[in-house]
């Protein structure tokens, strides 16, 4: 299992444009972990609301986040399947995500991920997913 810091780092590296962000693993705690993107003017969309691509590429992130702290450096684990449902408009401010491994097989992974606007209660996106798994690397 990598600590938050691991998995932050696996995914800057693998992934330049998610430290540009400034993806930030937050916490790792057995299947689930923790992630923040932190609010830039440009997330968002006509309305004044983080735009819905920005909240699907922080979901991904924290499904990839997951898997990286469950299995270890797995860079070749790629999305599968998402699906994401927005049910309340996010405000203008860092979104955070709680990512957590449903099922861990051999060859895929099934996720959810709740997303946050920072600081409120009301969950703003829910997402589940699938990664598919290096067959040298499954559970």
């Amino acid at each position: 299992m990598l600590t938050a810091q691991q998995v932050q780092d696996v995914i800057h590296g693998g992934l330049p444009v998610a430290a540009d962000h400034g993806l930030k693993v937050e916490w790792v705690d057995g299947d689930r972990v923790g992630v923040r993107y932190p609010f830039n003017p440009s997330m968002t969309r006509p309305g004044g609301t983080v735009s819905g691509p920005t909240m699907m590429s922080l979901a991904d992130s924290a499904m990839y986040a997951a898997i990286l702290a469950r299995l270890g450096a797995v860079e070749m684990a790629v999305t599968q399947n998402l699906n994401i449902n927005f049910l309340s408009k996010p405000e203008p401010r860092d979104l955070t995500a709680e990512a957590e491994i449903i099922r861990l097989g051999r060859r895929s992974a099934v996720l959810e991920v709740r997303i946050y606007s920072d600081g409120k209660d009301e969950m703003v996106a829910h997402v589940t997913g699938t990664y598919a798994l290096p067959s040298d690397k499954a559970g």
